[in-house]
This record gives C-alpha cells, structure tokens and sequence, in this order.
C-alpha cells in the first residue's frame, strides 16, 4: 500500500496545499491546470452522488476507485476539502484525512495567527507535521508488487 499525494482545497475551490510522497506519474499538465481539474472532478462527484444515488447518503462521496488508485475524499464542516491518492488496497484513509485534519491542520493553520484562513498554507511546521504523519502510517510505504 502507497500513498502518492495530498490536494487541501479551501472553501472557495483553491488549492491551498499540495504535497507528494511516492507519485510515480505526473499529469502532464502545469500544476494550476491539475488544481482545477481535480477541484471540478470533486465538485462533479459530490453533485452526482447527491443527485442519483439511489439511498440517502449521509457521508456522500468518500472516495472511488480504479485499477491503479483510489482517490480519498474527506470535507469538513467548514468546507475545507483534504483529497488522497493511494493505492487500491490502502484502508483506513478516511481516517488518516480526518487526523490531518485534526491534528495538523487545526492545530498548526487554523491556531497559528500567522496563518491566513484560506490561503495557500506556506508554514514549515505545518509542512513538517503533515509529513511526519503520514509517513508514520502504516499504508504510507508497504507497497504490495
């Protein structure tokens, strides 16, 4: 199991946070380009689930799945939105989401009144702490071959 990269969009639809650890393929694309797309990819996916889904979705979009990656999907209340690329056998993702958001996010963007709220996040701590979470995850690196 892998994770190859994390997308943080703000309410508003900018990508206020990009990070990779073990992405293998990049988009082809300027990374503006990719932010859009992904946001308007997330943005169609709740509105669809939304509207055809055939049971009442509480939680609604939490991630979907190829043959290649599961993109994982977590939004907060306020609208912020955390997008996880994996690999298709990485479990419990929705929970390392919500510890980012919990633990890294809150604390080092949202407590830090250096830190402006919705912009791009630019603090090393935060940057370090995120990093220093997610590789202590147990699906960060176990790559199955």
């Amino acid at each position: 199991m892998t994770i190859y990269n994390l997308y943080i969009f703000n309410s508003a639809g900018s990508c206020i946070y990009y990070a990779e650890w073990n992405r293998k393929k990049q988009a082809g694309m300027s990374r503006e380009e990719e932010m859009k797309l992904m946001y308007g990819l997330i943005f169609s996916l709740k509105s669809f689930v939304v509207k055809l889904s055939p049971v009442d979705c509480k939680e609604g979009f939490l991630n979907y799945r190829t043959s290649k990656y599961k993109l994982n999907f977590y939004e907060t209340g306020s609208g912020i939105k955390f997008i996880m690329n994996t690999d298709v056998t990485a479990t419990n993702v929705k929970e390392l989401l919500q510890k980012i958001y919990r633990e890294v996010y809150v604390e080092y963007v949202v407590k830090n009144p250096e830190c402006k709220m919705g912009k791009e996040i630019v603090s090393e701590v935060f940057q370090t702490k995120l990093d220093k979470l997610v590789r202590s995850f147990p699906i960060f690196n176990t790559r199955i071959i």
